[in-house]
């Protein structure tokens, strides 16, 4: 059935990249030459880039090849897929430039009058001038065809059908490129230049009022690897201790690769400042890229993990789950562990990376779960694939007496690119309603 599978969306992903060809390629250019060999191999060459770099970050190829990899491998994943919605728009659009060409290029047919012709000196009409030759071309047909050259062998209609249907290509195809380009060129701008701050308000009925405005920053999903690095970290670090929030809380995703590839990438962790310190959940990227080795990193910069466990504050309970993808390794989600001998009458935060688990948070008496691993979608449409796979996308709903906040993430995996998703850190502030 695997192989079935794996045929059937090759097959697919075949078939989508032969319509982006059609349309981009063989349609825009007139004949075989040039044009069209390096658009040809733009369209092959891009998938297969794309395929590589995913197989070379999961199979642990040598760092600089993964990041060679990688810039290319992975816009081609979000260029193709906003060129193909923007040439399945181009087909609503492509009928209704035809039909306006067609009408303005429609030939009017002038009235036959009669035409002045100057006089002529009398002579001897001769028997060749009585009855010219048929195949010799009257002077006035001379002049006509001089005129309008190419009348006689190429009619108007004809003429401009096939330029007609190349030229709408090219407008289409163009237009298309370029919507593509803008769409990737934004969304990618908006994660290299860093997550913006983003503020919300969570009133937890159990918290006493002197942790009324008590600031928790979130942050997930950095996804550290070969596109984003220690360049990109700084600008995450600098962002949250910007915000001054009492407590810091990573959820998961925080790289994708090694230590050895990204130590000094995630070095900049170490300047994270919070009253109450900075805490740390694994993501399901972590189990991809080697937990133990991480979470002893992240303990060594002055993170302090929480693997199935909690920790008692001065005013609420915050406990960490494992991610499920730890479940192969025997390291999974142990909510008993974490929250099984807690004092219920005492509000509980919960760091968990994926949000469905808020199931079982429930099930424990926590009164708020944060969470990450959505990415909000990242690149629409995907956002409503995401959305049916997961309670909540992204912000804050309610389940029962437990409250869930979903982070949009700071980073990006894959495409260093996002639209319809900005990324964020956020800031939760608790209230108490005690104040």
């Amino acid at each position: 059935m695997i192989i079935v599978f794996v045929v059937l969306v090759l097959a697919v992903f075949g078939g989508l990249h032969w319509y982006v060809w059609r349309r981009m390629v063989r349609d825009t250019t007139a004949r075989p030459g040039v044009a069209r060999r390096v658009g040809t191999a733009l369209v092959v060459g891009g998938p297969l880039l794309m395929f590589a770099a995913i197989a070379s970050e999961r199979g642990g190829a040598p760092f600089w090849l993964q990041q060679v990899l990688a810039w290319p491998g992975f816009l081609w994943m979000a260029f193709s897929l906003y060129l193909l919605l923007a040439l399945l728009v181009g087909e609503v659009v492509r009928p209704l430039l035809r039909r306006v060409l067609e009408r303005r290029s429609t030939p009017t047919v002038e009235p036959v009058g009669v035409r002045e012709v100057a006089p002529v000196p009398a002579r001897v009409p001769d028997r060749e001038a009585e009855f010219p030759s048929r195949a010799e071309p009257s002077s006035e047909a001379e002049t006509e065809a001089e005129a309008r050259p190419g009348l006689a062998e190429n009619p108007e209609p004809a003429a401009t059908g096939p330029s007609r249907r190349l030229f709408v290509s090219r407008v289409v195809g163009g237009a298309a490129a370029a919507a593509a380009v803008g769409t990737v060129g934004y969304g990618t701008y908006g994660v290299l230049r860093g997550p913006k701050v983003k503020r919300v308000t969570v009133p937890l009925a159990k918290l006493p009022r002197s942790a009324h405005g008590y600031r928790i920053a979130v942050v997930s999903d950095v996804h550290l690897g070969p596109v984003l690095g220690r360049g990109f970290a700084q600008k995450v670090v600098d962002t949250i201790n910007s915000t001054q929030p009492d407590l810091i809380a990573v959820v998961g995703d925080l790289v994708d690769g090694s230590v050895k590839d990204l130590g000094p990438a995630a070095a900049p962790l170490a300047q994270l400042k919070a009253r109450h310190g900075s805490f740390f959940v694994t993501g399901n990227h972590e189990y991809f890229s080697g937990a133990e080795e991480w979470v002893a990193r992240v303990r060594e910069l002055g993170l302090r993990p929480l693997e199935n466990a909690r920790t008692e504050l001065a005013d609420f309970d915050l406990a960490g789950v494992n991610d499920v993808a730890g479940e192969d390794e025997g390291q999974g989600p142990d909510f008993v562990k974490a929250l099984g001998d807690r004092d219920r009458s005492r509000a509980c935060v919960l760091l968990a990376h994926q949000p469905v688990r808020i199931h079982d948070a429930v099930d424990h008496g926590v009164d708020l779960q944060l969470s990450g691993h959505t990415h909000g979608g990242q690149l629409w449409p995907g956002s409503l694939i995401a959305d049916q796979a997961n309670p909540t996308l992204a912000g804050l709903e309610r389940y029962g007496d437990t409250q869930l906040y979903v982070s949009r993430g700071a980073g990006a995996w894959g495409p260093p690119t996002r639209v319809g998703a900005p990324s964020d850190i956020t800031v939760v502030e608790l209230a108490s309603r005690q104040a």
